[in-house]
């Protein structure tokens, strides 16, 4: 009775505003607790000032580590072998990078800067190894070449099979001791020099003519494969799969020269198989040379010189060989 007394002394006009107004607050009381339930469902993230200071320490130890990374690197290379300079501050880890128009500082697509001059460093110093055991190898063998006595003393004697067996001899403490200085070195030097002598004694015992040819033809051959390899990397291009292939065609390779030992073939079988030999070490340098770009680590960069060498040498004896057949038919 109160109640309805109550409404009846306010009059009919202030019943209705009373009612819409207690109406209104309780759809908007509504309607903040369902924008409140949908917030909880979507678990908006909560801006915490202690996780802000924690990223930061983060972010800064992350930077300290990655200069102490560079210094102890640089004590181990040495900036004069490793050719790069320390990065002091990097932008951004991730790098993009147009796969169809490539970018000319960097090896590949997806590597950072820092990691980009480290890389450039030890392809530097893998190539002047490398330099430096053709440059021995040619000196030895024109040594070789141009001395009748030393060429016949070193085909006709015993000294001849250590010659040859010698250098897969000392490429098992070479890998062994490839990471170990001053000892990687001494077994590279003297590995170099016996495979050296193997190639004197070839070129010796073969026509000046046909050997000037097929030295220029590999240096044709392996500087074309070499700027085609660094142009695909930067490109993206994958040749990892190609592995087992070339792997496969180097034992029907071996297989082939054993057979040939024994069993002797005329000139156009060995021209055939001189040719495929030539296809399967050109397929190696692009191999190896990818290998050298992305995936060889800092500290194997004897084993990886050597792999290099080899494959230039057989390159190069696979050429002679077809140059000899032809000349032979001839």
């Amino acid at each position: 009775m109160s109640l309805l007394t109550g409404f009846c002394h306010l009059g009919p006009v202030s019943t209705i505003e009373k009612a819409t107004s207690i109406w209104t607050h309780s759809f908007r009381l509504r309607r903040i607790q369902t924008v409140q339930r949908i917030h909880k469902s979507q678990r908006l993230p909560q801006v915490d000032p202690h996780s802000l200071l924690h990223r930061k320490v983060d972010r800064k130890i992350d930077q300290v580590r990655r200069k102490k990374e560079t210094k102890k690197r640089e004590k181990m290379y040495g900036p004069e072998m490793m050719g790069f300079r320390r990065v002091e501050k990097e932008k951004s880890d991730d790098v993009e990078v147009d796969l169809e128009a490539g970018e000319s500082s960097l090896l590949y697509p997806g590597i950072s800067r820092g990691e980009n001059e480290l890389r450039w460093g030890f392809v530097r110093k893998v190539y002047g190894i490398l330099c430096a055991q053709l440059l021995l190898t040619t000196a030895v063998a024109a040594t070789v070449v141009f001395s009748p006595g030393l060429n016949n003393f070193l085909l006709n004697s015993p000294a001849t099979l250590g010659i040859v067996f010698l250098p897969l001899i000392l490429m098992c403490p070479l890998y062994i001791y490839q990471q170990r200085h001053p000892l990687n070195f001494v077994f590279l030097g003297l590995f170099t020099v016996f495979m050296s002598l193997s190639m004197g004694v070839v070129c010796a015992n073969t026509d000046g003519k046909i050997v000037l040819e097929a030295l220029v033809l590999t240096s044709v051959v392996v500087s074309s494969l070499t700027g085609y390899s660094f142009w695909a990397a930067r490109k993206g291009k994958d040749y990892s799969y190609s592995g087992p292939v070339l792997l496969a065609g180097l034992n029907v390779l071996l297989v082939t020269s054993l057979i040939q030992l024994f069993f002797p073939l005329g000139s156009t079988m060995v021209a055939i198989s001189g040719a495929a030999g030539a296809v399967i070490f050109s397929g190696f340098i692009v191999y190896d040379t990818e290998t050298l770009i992305k995936r060889y680590s800092y500290d194997e960069y004897i084993w990886a010189s050597v792999v290099l060498y080899l494959d230039i040498l057989n390159l190069f004896l696979e050429i002679l060989k077809i140059l000899r057949s032809v000349q032979s038919d001839n």
